[in-house]
């Protein structure tokens, strides 16, 4: 099988999304499909034997660290010369919109996927108003596609919810050779909490935004006497969360990657995650595989992974002392901490990427063969 990925944003950036597209590239490219994917210009050229065309780009106004890039002719033509069965469009905003285009010129069949909660971010980004409009957009872009795949069952019902057509299910997947209970180290511990390995450790990892309300934690940081908080990544709420966090014990120590962030998690005593707009949220699912017990706002696809007092704790985002207590209550009792990380672990083993690489598969196949 041949398959067009066109994506927003790849590699070198960091999120959730990349992540689930690398992942799934080295899975197809290893079974033997071909992939060519397509996206903003940041000077690779490939990945795992995938093709990786990069289409001149230009910094996000809103969002500095992301590339926009807009559809233009020369991408039809490397499509004709890579002659694709189908086209996969990750978050279909721009450039995804010229693989749309080129799907319907050529009768090529279209998957479109759903990855980030657009409509919510902007509420974050003082442009709350032109949320229905976004919301037409993408449901003229999606409701192009053969069908529409959502990370969790939440965003499934959310884009049901909002007259976009065909929607279905991607299974969640996870590294869990990477991200392992057995890298907890001292030396990673030392490291996250600037030199006081002996304190509460609590840890945020992902993009430094304001959709994620990474403020939201200060409260709780504040409500455990010695605690120390790590925020790992980087985004361009940074500077904004320096000063808000100013004088607090907070050590924003930046991107990590591979080993190193997998024993970042298995170091930490709670995985604190206040986001409402996650459509799943693969940090969670990072940090529960490496046994780091997890307290989350009970909002969007979180609940899929989470299970409140099985394998993590879930808050009502509404009720400012919900994270609070949350957290005292997992730290205040070592035996229930242990329970968690243990049954952590066991959900995160339930879904690695080759499952979830399979399932997308399916859904290829399905769609080709309904094409005549």
């Amino acid at each position: 099988m041949r398959i067009a990925l066109f994506t927003e944003t790849f590699l070198p950036k960091v999120d959730g999304i990349v992540t689930r597209l690398r992942h799934t590239i080295e899975h197809l490219q290893k079974s033997g499909d071909q992939v060519l994917v397509v996206t903003p210009e940041a000077g690779l050229r490939e990945y795992m034997g995938a093709e990786v065309y990069g289409v001149p780009s230009f910094p996000f106004p809103l969002y500095p660290e992301l590339k926009a890039a807009l559809p233009r002719p020369a991408i039809g033509q490397k499509l004709q010369e890579f002659q694709p069965d189908i086209i996969h469009v990750a978050n279909p905003a721009i450039i995804g919109v010229g693989g749309i285009y080129y799907g319907k010129k050529w009768g090529i069949p279209i998957l479109a996927s759903y990855h980030t909660h657009l409509p919510q971010y902007l509420q974050h980004y003082g442009l709350g108003m032109l949320e229905d409009t976004l919301w037409g957009l993408l449901r003229l872009a999606h409701n192009q596609a053969e069908l529409n795949l959502c990370t969790s069952t939440a965003m499934v019902q959310e884009l049901r919810d909002h007259e976009i057509e065909r929607v279905a299910l991607w299974q969640r997947g996870v590294d869990t050779e990477t991200f392992n209970p057995s890298l907890a180290s001292m030396e990673m511990r030392k490291r996250l909490s600037q030199g006081h390995p002996e304190a509460p450790l609590l840890l945020y990892v992902g993009r430094l935004g304001a959709e994620k309300e990474i403020d939201r934690i200060k409260p709780v940081l504040a409500a455990i006497p010695q605690a120390r908080l790590a925020l790992v990544g980087d985004g361009p709420h940074r500077q904004f969360l320096e000063e808000h966090f100013a004088g607090t014990a907070t050590n924003f120590v930046g991107y990590l990657s591979g080993k190193t962030l997998a024993a970042a998690y298995a170091s930490a005593d709670v995985f604190v995650f206040p986001s409402r707009t996650e459509t799943l949220g693969l940090v969670l699912l990072e940090a529960m595989a490496a046994g780091c017990p997890v307290v989350a706002a009970n909002s969007g696809g979180i609940p899929d992974i989470v299970q409140d007092g099985v394998n993590g704790y879930l808050f009502d985002p509404g009720d400012e002392q919900g994270a609070i207590v949350a957290t005292q209550k997992l730290l205040n009792d070592p035996t229930q901490r242990e329970t968690l990380r243990r049954s952590a672990r066991t959900e995160a083993e339930k879904w690695g990427w080759a499952a979830a690489t399979q399932t997308l598969k399916n859904y290829y196949q399905k769609i080709l063969t309904k094409t005549p």
